[in-house]
């Protein structure tokens, strides 16, 4: 709840549903002054590995609907969202670690996702699986993520 809402609230503010990464980080850090920029580049990556933003041409997307969040007034989120790491930022670690550059694997995860149509967890899985990576445990993760979705 409080990710999501961290996330919507700059969409919210300026009545849009993307807008340019730097514009973002600046609502989240000056506007708001929620977090530092650091900080708000790291919800920016918290946030897509949970499939609530996109990137698009130097913008950030959301992937839902921000008026549909309802954020109360005096809400404030916690720092210790930005340290949630998803199941995509997992399988992504493993994949950096095996010795795949981070910005190739995170565009040929998301022309993978594109093309098969799932989400991004379930695209990072078979990616990494791709190069032999043991991503059994993030595999299984996906699953009941996309469980609990049902």
């Amino acid at each position: 709840m409080s990710l999501r809402s961290a996330v919507a609230a700059p969409f919210q503010q300026k009545g849009k549903e993307r807008m340019p990464k730097s514009e973002y980080v600046v609502a989240l850090s000056l506007d708001r002054d929620w977090f530092s920029p650091d900080q708000a580049e790291r919800l920016i990556d918290v946030a897509s590995g949970q499939g609530l933003l996109d990137h698009e041409d130097g913008d950030v997307v959301t992937t839902f609907d921000p008026g549909e969040v309802e954020i109360p007034e005096e809400f404030v989120p916690d720092e210790t969202i930005l340290q949630e790491q998803s199941t995509f930022e997992k399988v992504l670690d493993k994949v950096v670690s095996a010795g795949t550059e981070k910005q190739t694997a995170v565009a040929e995860i998301n022309d993978l996702q594109n093309r098969l149509g799932v989400t991004i967890e379930a695209a990072a899985v078979v990616y990494a699986r791709r190069d032999d990576i043991d991503v059994s445990a993030e595999a299984a993760e996906a699953r009941e993520e996309l469980k609990d979705q049902s």
